[in-house]
């Protein structure tokens, strides 16, 4: 077995952090930018839609904190906040496999969700009191996201445990 090998543990750890934060981080920032962009036309027409057209542009940037959540899970895991731990390559691979669903879920379903928020948004500009059917569609693609940290975190957990 290579040396590398041996001691990689704590690099695919670590890969793993950064690719739960980094991908959801990038889809969260895409789908907020989209979602600022039709909620900024809207207010040039009536500015009293801010607090409306604000919760939709702000749905995209959960899955950024759920990847960031992700991320920080996993490096007090392996000691990285408050102390370096062994951590062995099976664990790290782990580690790095456990944030993939929250990585690729998170990216996607913030794109997404923000095409809904998008649409959302136009019905609050034509119809404001219709804001509580409309804000439903973008929160449908949010239970997505919930599920993929949902099984990052448990996996990460369970890896704890090893």
């Amino acid at each position: 077995m290579s040396e590398f090998f041996q001691n990689s543990g704590l690099f695919f750890a670590l890969l793993g952090a950064a690719v739960a934060t980094l991908m959801a981080g990038i889809g969260s920032a895409i789908g907020v930018g989209k979602a600022g962009v039709a909620a900024s036309g809207v207010l040039a027409e009536d500015p009293s839609l801010f607090g409306k057209v604000l919760i939709f542009q702000l749905l995209p940037a959960t899955q950024g904190i759920y990847g960031l959540l992700v991320g920080i899970l996993i490096l007090s895991n392996v000691g990285l906040i408050g102390g370096v731990k062994e951590v062995t390559a099976l664990q790290g691979l782990l580690y790095f496999a456990a944030s993939l669903p929250i990585a690729f879920c998170g990216l996607y379903s913030a794109i997404y969700q923000s095409k809904c928020a998008v649409a959302g948004i136009g019905t609050v500009a034509k119809k404001p009191d219709q804001f509580g059917k409309a804000i439903l569609m973008p929160a449908m693609v949010e239970t997505y996201a919930i599920l993929a940290l949902l099984i990052s975190m448990l996996a990460i957990i369970g890896i704890a445990g090893m």
